[in-house]
């Protein structure tokens, strides 16, 4: 490489000036010329070598506009290089600069953004040659004519030419970097690799050529070498300007010696792991796969996250299409099917900026996003998807494929889908437990390699994993369908009309994977006016806690009919769930087979005419009252344990409430929030409860609406209640002796009392209600003995009570019987009538619509 003078005067050396035979190796080059030019375009930093080459010191260019070394005539090459480099991470070109003596230099430079400290962007500029005048040949070239052996430094003999072939021929990346570190030799692997020319980065350190850690890792490491470290083994390599390291590479640092063993320089040689990186790119492809594909119960959203993970990582385009009748069956058919495929397009991916995906999928989109989902798209029996689904595995295709080239002529959907550039394709159907649900196609354009077999085994893998979440999904998704039909259909309807309590529910079930659980709620008229309310949650979710709900519910009602306590209900409730769980036991999936262990019950019974309530609960969260001054409190109900357990007693608690006092009964999912504890969630609760509200309803939206800021992890239901009172004038009660001939006097105070309410019409049943249920207390009975009349809005009761605990029982008498007819006609003529059992003796009634009906 020829040296030109530094500044005006300077000649050069003989030495260097002199002819002389061909020399083995290049000369050592001067310092390369290197500058930093801020955003602004003003010089912030200037090298010596920079100095060699246009011969201005530091102090006349720093601070000065970068514009002022160019040539007059190089302003225009100038703003148009600028113009190419915005936007870029490096930059190359010839530029023409002018010497401090006015020479004009035309020098190939290479430029490199880099971010200093702060958010200020500079450029580094670099040179490697030192300078030649405009007309001469740049140093470092071989003049025309010279002998190839010369040129290669190896003599005229042919080993020299055949070594210089092999160096510069070699299957691997080599380069030779002089004791400075500087590079003095590089071969095709190593130009193609850096995407730079020997000429252009001779003369050149390796973080100059390419700025980046591993090179700096690189250059440190060949320093050892020539500190006599012996080999060195890197397991990455630098690649083209701007773009780091690339992986699946693995790089040796050698030592290069003169005869005497002395390290004269270093030598790099780099080898492509391509394989063995494949395989460990796919495998965490398929790892990351298992973390992103069915990460919701959403179909759609499942397509799409294998679009996602497609591309780019395995291919330039991806598209899912859902088949609009899945096809279920075992083995595939060898055979194309006889009819086209209806399917939809569900979701799509590319990382081309006018990619096929977007006209495929019928918007405009953009690199590396997805286009809209839901184009129909209608597949040729003997297109490759048509067969690729009858087989039942995937293909790989290639542009020049007949079977591809023919299906992108008939249909225009799959041309645009496949574009004119896409040069490997695969197809993969989407299979599950002996099912069909779609399509997977995975394109490749930008990407050089067509796709392999490897490549296919790892599409069919990530197809798969996202056909077995969609096929759970919609499994879920129809068995929670079926259990919430089952569920609602098992929770009541409609609230019975009853004149004792205004109520108002809701039921919410869980917005997990989990499913629908076994949360109840009912409301069940008593005899005497009285209400039973009812609040349940069975442990589990799904069918089974479903079937359970409506078994315990049914119980529930049954035992309430019998107008059992609160705290024998749930001890007769208890055992009934220990009978479950042993008819259960032998079943599978145990946890939700347990036939109902674990379950937590609230029974509330509200008499409106005493306006006390007794209530009792088995493991269930207690109830909040709120009296019409608007203080809220928990009720002091014993916990009991939860049913199935066993061996522990209930306890009935009663207190009194005002007439207009709330009762809020809940299942545990109302307290059991993500985003608050259960002090703040109580607040919140009593807070909602406290406000005045004209409605219930409005009660309830309240409180779940404070309550949640999302859908439950676990089912709620919720009952609110406000009480109702009925007054001495709608009640009447007389003390009998035990006289037969006082039927007659209760008969008389009936029908007194009926004519005072205005029923006169009711006289007629009630006498003889009256009639036979005094007379039976009397006859088998035991004092004291009462007659009691309620009045409702729409049912009038008959109640007799005598402290006798001998319940009577309907028969049917025979014809010559003087006795046995009259609970018989009773029941005849009462809409319904039962016995109500107390500490001490009993209370039968008796209740008659007042309906015209």
């Amino acid at each position: 490489m020829e040296r030109l003078p530094t500044h005006p005067g300077e000649r050069p050396h003989e030495s260097d000036a002199s002819p002389g035979p061909a020399r083995t190796a290049p000369p050592t080059p001067p310092p390369p010329a290197t500058a930093a030019v801020d955003a602004r375009g003003i010089v912030t930093e200037w090298s010596e070598g920079a100095r060699q080459l246009l011969g201005y010191p530091p102090s006349e260019v720093v601070g000065q506009p970068a514009a002022r070394l160019l040539a007059d005539d190089a302003g225009t090459a100038g703003a148009a290089a600028l113009r190419d480099a915005a936007g870029r991470e490096r930059w190359s070109g010839t530029v023409a600069l002018r010497h401090r003596d006015g020479r004009r230099l035309r020098r190939e430079l290479l430029a490199h953004r880099r971010t200093a400290d702060g958010p200020v962007t500079e450029w580094l500029v670099v040179s490697a040659l030192t300078g030649t005048p405009e007309g001469q040949t740049p140093g470092g070239q071989t003049p025309a004519g010279t002998p190839e052996g010369e040129a290669a430094g190896g003599g005229t003999s042919g080993s020299g030419r055949l070594g210089e072939w092999a160096f510069r021929q070699a299957p691997c990346v080599m380069a030779v970097f002089d004791a400075d570190l500087r590079l003095v030799r590089a071969n095709a692997g190593m130009e193609q690799v850096l995407s730079r020319t020997e000429d252009q980065m001779r003369g050149l350190r390796l973080p100059e050529i390419v700025p980046h850690p591993v090179s700096d890792e690189t250059e440190a490491k060949m320093r050892r070498v020539l500190e006599g470290g012996g080999p060195q083994q890197l397991r990455a390599g630098a690649g083209p300007a701007g773009t780091g390291a690339n992986d699946g590479w693995s790089t040796s640092l050698v030592p290069l010696e003169d005869p005497a063993g002395h390290v004269r320089a270093v030598c790099l040689a780099a080898h492509q792991r391509l394989q063995e990186h494949l395989a460990r790119q796919r495998m965490l492809l398929l790892s990351e796969a298992s973390a992103r594909i069915g990460t919701t119960a959403d179909s759609g959203r499942t397509a799409q996250e294998l679009a996602d993970i497609a591309v780019p990582g395995l291919a330039d385009f991806a598209a899912v299409d859902l088949l609009d009748a899945p096809r279920h069956g075992g083995a595939p058919s060898p055979a194309a099917p006889a009819r086209p495929l209806a399917a939809t397009r569900t979701a799509v991916r590319s990382v081309l900026d006018d990619g096929p995906t977007a006209s495929a999928a019928g918007t405009a989109g953009t690199a590396g996003t997805a286009g809209t989902a839901g184009t129909k798209t209608l597949y040729p029996a003997l297109s490759p998807v048509g067969r690729c689904l009858a087989q039942g595995h995937g293909a790989l295709y290639d542009a020049a494929d007949p079977d591809l080239l023919r299906w992108a002529r008939q249909d225009p959907g799959a041309a645009r889908l496949l574009g004119s550039t896409t040069h490997s394709v695969m197809v993969v159907p989407m299979r599950a437990h002996g099912a069909t649900l779609g399509v997977a196609l995975f394109g490749r354009r930008r990407h050089a390699e067509p796709f392999e077999a490897d490549d296919l085994w790892l599409a069919e893998e990530l197809t798969a994993k996202a056909a077995v979440s969609i096929r759970t999904a919609r499994r879920d998704s129809r068995e929670h369908t079926s259990t919430m039909t089952l569920q609602r259909s098992l929770l009541p309807q409609t609230l019975p009309d009853q004149g004792a309590l205004d109520i108002a529910t809701r039921y919410l079930p869980a917005g997990t994977r989990a499913g629908v659980g076994g949360d109840w709620f009912d409301v069940i008229p008593l005899s005497g006016a009285r209400v039973a309310l009812v609040v349940g949650d069975v442990v589990g979710h799904g069918i089974r806690a479903s079937a359970t709900m409506g078994r315990l519910r049914t119980a529930v009602r049954t035992l309430a009919d019998v107008d059992l306590p609160p705290d024998e209900l749930l001890t007769h409730l208890d055992d009934l769930v220990l009978h479950l769980s042993a008819d259960e036991s032998g079943t599978d999936d145990t946890a939700e087979s347990a036939g109902g262990i674990g379950t937590t019950c609230l029974y509330a019974v509200y008499d409106p005419v005493s306006r006390r309530c007794a209530l009792a609960r088995a493991g269930h969260p207690p109830p909040a009252a709120v009296t019409p001054d608007g203080a809220v409190r928990f009720l002091d109900v014993p916990a009991g344990p939860p049913l199935g357990l066993g061996g522990l007693p209930f306890e009935t608690f009663e207190t009194e409430l005002p007439e207009g006092s709330l009762l809020a009964l809940y299942t545990d999912g109302l307290l059991a929030a993500r985003d608050h504890d259960i002090d703040e969630a109580l607040d919140k609760m009593f807070a909602a409860l406290a406000r005045p509200a004209k409605t219930l309803d409005t009660v309830c939206d309240r409180v779940l609406t404070a309550m949640l800021t999302h859908r439950p992890d676990d089912d709620i239901a919720l009952l609110v209640a406000r009480t109702r009172a009925l007054h001495a004038d709608r009640v009447a009660a007389w003390d009998l002796a035990s006289d037969p001939a006082v039927v007659a006097r209760a008969r008389k105070h009936a029908t007194e009392q009926l004519t005072a309410w205005g029923l006169d019409d009711a006289a007629f049943i009630t006498e003889l209600t009256v009639s036979e249920l005094v007379t039976n207390a009397i006859r088998y009975g035991r004092p004291p003995i009462q007659l009691r009349l309620i009045h409702e809005d729409s049912t009038l009761t008959c109640e007799v009570f005598d402290s006798s605990s001998t319940a009577p029982h309907m028969r049917r008498a025979r014809t010559f019987d003087e006795g046995g007819r009259g609970l018989l006609l009773v029941g005849q003529l009462a809409r319904r009538w039962g016995t109500r059992h107390a500490l001490t003796g009993k209370t039968v009634w008796a209740e008659q619509s007042l309906s015209p009906g």
